[in-house]
């Protein structure tokens, strides 16, 4: 369509457009929803994967009604990739989050992730990439009600700040986490059309929107990708399940359904239920990188030298290899470093090797079956048991754990007397089933079901939060994609886990990642520039030298700090969220975790249900009581800030409660009230 081409009531064609792109994508659905397959399977198996892949189709269709089926326009002054010749008419086009097209296969909305879409990201009037001018799209509750235009071609037009665009950041936030699709910056828009075959870490202070880039990324990555990662499947890692339910339906709302998610807990608990925990230090010293190099040692110390040769009876013959023979090949695998696993397999190929080479020299013309044959032997069996016998990963680390002369003997020169005595369980445990195994331990033995055999690996990696893992869970989610690549998301100054990394350089290393790129977000979007003016006293406390967020939101009086009498502490709270639950969108009431109980009473005393951290909020229930340990990653409209000392001494030491309240006083949208009874912090008072 000619970008000249204007009708004289904008809003009445841009509404008859949406109408007719809506149509359109009903009429798609319905084609796919009417293929017959009986025809085209040659099998059942065939049929149900086919089946399966149409049901997906469907819902990739679907019609989200409170969802915009497009939020902007671009109009072109030339046709895309033709020459520009003087005169030529441009193109139009509607950028959505799924492409639609009607009944000859014209598009009437374009995927956001095509490549004639990122213009609409990425023009400027310094650099309009031969955009005329752009469109944005006002929605309420699903219907088209404004727009906004930007002449990027006109000098006589001055630079704004879009209304359109700074309302939807604003927008009210009930339900799950939204997509941030209509409202990409140029700097993010780099980060999620990233290359595939490259990792990307992204440091992000609170509110630069990384974790919507990290989902973002993957959308497009399946959209340029999609056959391979198909094949090789993609997952994104959050730091709890709450964190997940949260961001759940950013994916499909994008028309991406095959993502999986998992936290690092979920990867590796397959083996053992966890059902201990560690004492902090413990834990430290499991998450350490070292304790991968004394599970290595502990996983080889298993093999043993032979002592005797390895006798083969075959009918009337005996066919011998000398104990000296398999112990050559005994140093040859321990020296290529082979998965232990792998080489348990291939020891007794190389025993029948041995054996199938006399067989030759005594005039014998035996093939591989004869090898694999002997390679089964029982004696051939017996040998392989005898000097490289399987390892339960498991049995393994359960070993580690409980013997403290079997410990001694693999950390000799890693860990230190004071730290094996750490690691030791106070209570040995028979039996692996019988352990009260922590979620360090599980980390523990993943890595030595790795040392054993290959982890499979994914195409794409997503891990936010990254800030938190410890180099052992770096390495775990490392081997999910050591032949794929990964996006790192996270904020060194939100680290409150006591082994949280230090550089991005560091966790890159463990992760198997250390050329990976790493790009810093400093422009804020959703923290209004007051609150994170406030939040950031504590960066010089708890992360030195890093860039504190510049908000681009200015929201006067969106910070109120209040000290109430102790005795009154509790109603004040109670008054606080009954004065933000007058505005619009969701509250967030975070509190230390011990304080919990006594807030939960208080808002029953008073009449008020409250929702907990994952939960949905609805139009009417938008209160959720958030214990300040599950409040990372998540964001509320309204935040009421419950004694920020007690969110402090929550912690095992300063650092940490510092940072843990840095994350609560940065999840605020458009309101932050903080009330205390005790001194506040230094850095705040």
């Amino acid at each position: 369509m000619p970008a000249h081409e204007e009708s004289s009531n904008p809003l009445v064609r841009e509404r008859a457009h949406l109408a007719a792109s809506r149509a359109a994508l009903r009429a798609m659905r319905e084609d796919v929803q009417a293929l017959d397959i009986r025809d085209v399977t040659a099998n059942w198996v065939n049929a149900a994967v086919l089946q399966s892949q149409i049901d997906d189709r469907i819902k990739a269709l679907a019609d989200l009604s409170h969802t915009p089926l497009f939020f902007g326009r671009l109009d072109y002054l030339h046709v895309v990739g033709a020459e520009k010749a003087e005169g030529s008419e441009g193109e139009r086009f509607y950028i959505g989050r799924r492409h639609v097209h009607d009944a000859h296969g014209d598009p009437m909305v374009i995927d956001w992730r095509a490549p004639v879409s990122q213009p609409f990201y990425q023009a400027s009037r310094n650099n309009p990439l031969d955009v005329d001018h752009r469109r944005r799209f006002g929605y309420t509750g699903g219907e088209l009600t404004a727009y906004e235009d930007e002449y990027l071609t006109d000098p006589s037009e001055t630079e704004q700040t879009s209304k359109l665009l700074q309302a939807e950041i604003e927008r009210p936030r009930v339900g799950p986490m939204r997509d941030i699709v209509a409202t990409i910056q140029p700097e993010q828009d780099e980060i999620v059309r990233s290359d595939l075959g490259g990792t990307v870490c992204v440091q992000g202070g609170p509110g630069t929107g990384k974790t919507a880039v990290g989902l973002h990324r993957v959308a497009y990555l399946l959209y340029a990708h999609r056959e391979r990662l198909a094949r090789t499947g993609t997952l994104v890692v959050g730091p709890n399940r709450s964190f997940l339910h949260y961001i759940e339906q950013v994916l499909p709302a994008l028309g991406e359904l095959e993502v999986q998610q998992a936290t690092v807990e979920d990867l590796v608990a397959a083996r053992v239920e966890v059902r201990g925990t560690d004492e902090s230090a413990a834990a430290v010293i499991k998450g350490d990188a070292r304790m991968a190099e004394v599970l290595r040692r502990a996983i080889r110390s298993h093999v043993t030298p032979p002592v005797e040769p390895v006798v083969v009876v075959r009918g009337s013959r005996r066919w011998r290899v000398p104990a000296y023979e398999v112990e050559e090949m005994t140093a040859e695998l321990l020296a290529r470093d082979m998965r232990y696993g792998a080489a348990h397999e291939a020891l007794p190929q190389r025993i029948a090797h041995a054996v199938l080479v006399r067989m030759e020299e005594a005039g014998e013309a035996p093939d591989d079956r004869v090898q694999n044959a002997v390679a089964r032997n029982p004696a051939v069996k017996a040998a392989v048991k005898a000097v490289w016998p399987a390892v339960d990963p498991a049995k393994l680390v359960l070993r580690l754990l409980t013997d403290a002369e079997f410990l001694a003997a693999h950390a000799e020169g890693i860990l230190s007397v004071d730290e094996q005595k750490q690691i030791l369980m106070a209570k040995p445990a028979r039996s692996v089933k019988a352990a009260r195994w922590t979620a360090a331990d599980a980390v523990l033995i993943d890595e030595a079901a790795d040392l054993v055999a290959r982890t499979h690996s994914l195409g794409h990696v997503v891990i936010d939060e990254a800030q938190d893992l410890s180099p052992m869970q770096y390495r775990a989610v490392g081997r999910r994609c050591s032949t794929g690549s990964a996006t790192v998301l996270g904020d060194l100054a939100q680290g409150t886990t006591p082994w949280s990394t230090g550089s991005w350089e560091q966790a890159l290393f463990h992760l198997g990642k250390a050329d990976a790129v790493v790009e810093e977000l400093t422009a804020g979007f959703r923290v209004p520039r007051e609150v994170i003016a406030y939040a950031s006293r504590l960066l010089p406390a708890i992360s030195p030298g890093l860039t504190p967020v510049e908000s681009v939101r200015e929201a006067p009086g969106s910070l109120a700090v209040r000290e109430v009498a102790a005795e009154e502490l509790d109603a004040a709270v109670v008054a606080a969220c009954e004065e933000s639950l007058r505005h619009e969108g969701s509250i967030g009431l975070i509190a230390a975790d011990a304080r919990i109980p006594a807030l939960a009473a208080a808002l029953g005393a008073a009449g008020h249900a409250y929702l907990s951290p994952g939960e949905e909020t609805t139009a009417a229930s938008r209160l959720t009581l958030v214990p300040a340990s599950l409040a990372k990653g998540l964001e509320y409209d309204y935040v009421v800030l419950d004694e920020p000392a007690a969110v402090v001494d929550g912690e095992p030491d300063e650092r940490t409660g510092l940072r843990r309240l840095y994350v609560a006083l940065t999840r605020a949208v458009s309101g932050l009230v903080v009330l205390h009874a005790a001194g506040l912090p230094e850095r705040l008072a």
